[in-house]
């Protein structure tokens, strides 16, 4: 890694998702990116389905193609003002909608687009949206970035799988509501610590209906420590990833090295 690549300023975009008004999440998302570009962030990460909320039952209305809608929207945003930014979206495609995480260069350039594999039953998921397939890492200067969504936190298998692949960061976009806070703090350290590298999740806050979210958006290193954390209240959340931690941390306990690959059965 290039020296003058040994650090990277990530944004967390923690704010109340308003359903059916993408408007009005435009203009957040744009004021959002503004900040961090202001304080000096390289890297914007906002909500799962941040542009038009978890509204499944009309995801047929706000559904997009691949360059068109709110992906289009985001590209324009990270064109306008030069920054890699992600989040997820409604994707349409030939075989139905997923709910989509997306990762844009400054230039606007698409890097990587993940459909979410695991889909949510208590929310209905599986009846409105079509599950991705694969893992997805995003070529960047500082190095392989994987992308996840909300539940994916729980199914380490998926995680693993892109720190094998070489990422030294997840992004993931998240509704996830209070009542399993601690499982959301647990889990984004856990996967930090095993596999060594940093996560960077951003959650919503606010209500929708009966469903309060609590926020608690942060930057894990791989030592499980937060660089940032967030509390229940919208604003923006900025920490500076020192990748030389990475490498220390993985000279210090050699996870990678020790694994045993042909003992894993049963």
């Amino acid at each position: 890694m290039d020296n003058q690549l040994n650090e990277l300023t990530v944004a967390l975009g923690q704010i109340e998702v308003l359903v059916g008004q993408p408007e009005r999440m435009l203009d957040k998302a744009r004021a959002l990116a503004a900040q961090a570009r202001e304080a000096g962030a390289e890297l914007l990460l906002l909500p799962e389905l941040w542009l038009h909320g978890y509204d499944l039952e009309r995801a047929g209305e706000w559904a997009a193609s691949p360059g068109e809608g709110g992906f289009a929207e985001m590209s324009a945003i990270a064109r306008q003002f030069g920054l890699y930014l992600a989040g997820s979206l409604l994707e349409r495609h030939e075989k139905g909608i997923s709910n989509t995480a997306v990762l844009y260069a400054p230039d606007g350039a698409l890097l990587g687009s993940y459909r979410k594999v695991h889909l949510f039953r208590l929310m209905n998921e599986p009846r409105y949206l079509c599950p991705g397939d694969r893992a997805v890492l995003c070529p960047t200067p500082w190095g392989p970035v994987g992308l996840a969504i909300c539940y994916d936190l729980r199914f380490p298998e998926l995680f693993r799988a892109m720190a094998l692949g070489g990422a030294v960061l997840f992004l993931l976009p998240a509704q996830w509501p209070v009542r399993r806070i601690e499982a959301w703090t647990l889990l984004a350290r856990a996967r930090a610590v095993e596999n060594e590298l940093f996560v960077a999740t951003c959650n919503r806050v606010g209500t929708d209906g009966q469903v309060d979210f609590p926020g608690r958006s942060a930057v894990i290193d791989p030592w499980g420590r937060a660089l940032v954390e967030g509390g229940e209240e919208e604003g923006l959340l900025i920490a500076r990833i020192d990748w030389k931690e990475m490498r220390t941390a993985r000279r210090y306990l050699t996870v990678y090295e020790d694994r045993r690959p042909d003992a894993y059965h049963l």
